[in-house]
């Protein structure tokens, strides 16, 4: 990777929050990202998107606190003011002005996302950053909406011969049609199945469904639709080991040491990855978490390997989480899950791999940089004579 540096007189902007389930665990990692660059010297300009979808700049937003309860939130949100995009002066940068005829201007160089979920990790945030040109971290709109797709990553996944758990989807659209031809269709999956929102992370929504229970499976279809309009349905795996490697790159990623998740719920919930012991996946509780995983080393080098496969295979840049279906007695392990921006950039499981969050941060941007440069470098315009040949013409529609 080449040394690519970002000029500490530029300033970073760290987005967080946004109209998605997953808006508290975006802000616990926003603020992580902020403190982590400031401590590091870099201007940091945090950028809070509310849950009604308004963008706020300014004092006390790198401040977690400031988010612990609703109603100083929404005080926060009065104080601060709004702001908005100024399109015209954005080419290469961001420009956020103030409302108002006396507005503040903050002008953003390098954008650092720390979204999760829909309007932030799926593409559509980095689609802004590519209109506008600007270095961005992170994977680029392909591979977020791709990663963010349960159902589309295990279809690359087929598509590259890497193992994946049987499953179908299906539309909010196909329930409400055809209800009985999708319960009998999951008759023919290996039980236990598993029920999943495609676009969700942080196991909002998802649901273990066993004994071949089409009238608990049924309803936990229901939950999942209130989440996402599209469902994944799939086989579970016995004797589970939950594993999960990171990687950070672009043409050529490193893989972090394998992690070993431990629950006691059904699967790896919410409450086991964020609340209970102050949270396994936020570092805070260890009771959650074996790292490195308690397999083989010649198992952990195929699974990191493959994890590696899934990351190229995507086209994912900068970070993301591969997640593993491990049976413990045969070995067998499937592709599960890709987090194009894992929560808290996972920061815990690259420290135990030898990465300090300074050393992660920094090549986060270094990365943002190198792909940007790259990107610079490609012909993006192409010289014709169809205008001037056509210029003199009635054009003609054909009905």
């Amino acid at each position: 990777m080449k040394n690519e540096k970002i000029n500490k007189n530029q300033t970073v902007g760290v987005f967080f929050g946004s109209r998605t389930p997953e808006h508290d665990v975006s802000i616990i990692t926003g603020q992580l990202i902020i403190s982590g660059l400031k401590g590091l010297g870099y201007n940091v300009a945090p950028i809070y998107i509310s849950r009604q979808g308004k963008w706020l700049l300014g004092e006390g937003l790198d401040q977690l606190a400031n988010f612990a309860s609703q109603q100083k939130n929404i005080e926060q949100e009065k104080a601060l003011g709004e702001y908005y995009l100024d399109l015209e002066s954005s080419l290469g940068k961001m420009v956020f002005k103030k409302k108002g005829f006396f507005g503040k201007t903050v002008t953003i160089d390098l954008a650092f996302p720390a979204m999760h979920g829909s309007f932030g990790e799926d593409g559509t945030l980095q689609g802004l950053f590519e209109m506008l040109n600007i270095p961005y971290v992170g994977c680029d709109v392909a591979s977020s909406a791709i990663a963010m797709d349960k159902a589309l990553t295990k279809q690359v996944c087929q598509l590259h011969n890497i193992p994946t758990t049987q499953f179908f989807y299906f539309y909010k659209n196909d329930w409400e049609k055809q209800k009985n031809a999708i319960l009998n269709q999951a008759k023919n999956l290996r039980w236990p199945l598993f029920v999943k929102p495609v676009h969700l992370g942080s196991s909002i929504g998802i649901s273990k469904v066993k004994d071949q229970n089409l009238q608990e499976l049924e309803n936990k279809i229901e939950v999942a639709l209130y989440y996402d309009n599209k469902v994944l349905i799939e086989e579970g795996v016995s004797d589970l080991m939950d594993v999960t490697c990171c990687l950070i790159g672009n043409e050529h990623p490193r893989a972090s040491l394998l992690q070993e998740s431990v629950f006691q719920a059904e699967l790896f919930d919410f409450e086991e990855k964020y609340l209970k012991e102050g949270g396994s996946q936020l570092g805070k509780s260890q009771s959650g978490v074996i790292i490195p995983a308690r397999i083989s080393q010649e198992l952990t080098q195929k699974i990191q390997e493959t994890a590696k496969q899934v990351y190229k295979a995507l086209g994912c840049w900068g970070i993301a989480r591969v997640d593993f279906l491990l049976n413990k007695t045969t070995g067998e392990f499937f592709a599960n899950e890709v987090n194009p921006l894992p929560g808290t950039i996972y920061h815990h499981l690259w420290q135990a791999s030898g990465l300090e969050l300074n050393d992660l941060l920094k090549q986060l941007t270094n990365l943002a940089q190198e792909r940007h440069q790259q990107q610079k470098n490609l012909l993006l315009s192409f010289q014709s004579s169809i205008l001037k040949s056509i210029g003199s013409k009635k054009l003609q529609i054909k009905k």
